[in-house]
């Protein structure tokens, strides 16, 4: 899978959170990262900046919200 369309202007991975994290989340799948799933269901500005790729169940309450 290609990287992430979202990786360049990603502020948490731009932001010096780097590794394990960026390969799982923005380099192998981002169906499976919780910022994703904000960005492609509610848009870029509903993203929180502090929202951690592995927070799916805060990402399932941030698009409840925005339904």
């Amino acid at each position: 899978m290609a990287d992430c369309e979202c990786i360049g202007g990603c502020p948490f991975f731009n932001g010096g959170n780097d590794g394990e994290m960026k390969s799982k989340y923005c380099k192998n799948n981002n169906l499976n990262c919780a910022r994703y799933m904000v960005f492609n269901s509610c848009g870029r500005d509903k993203v929180p900046a502090d929202l951690a790729p592995n927070e799916k169940e805060r990402a399932y309450l941030i698009i409840a919200e925005n339904m």
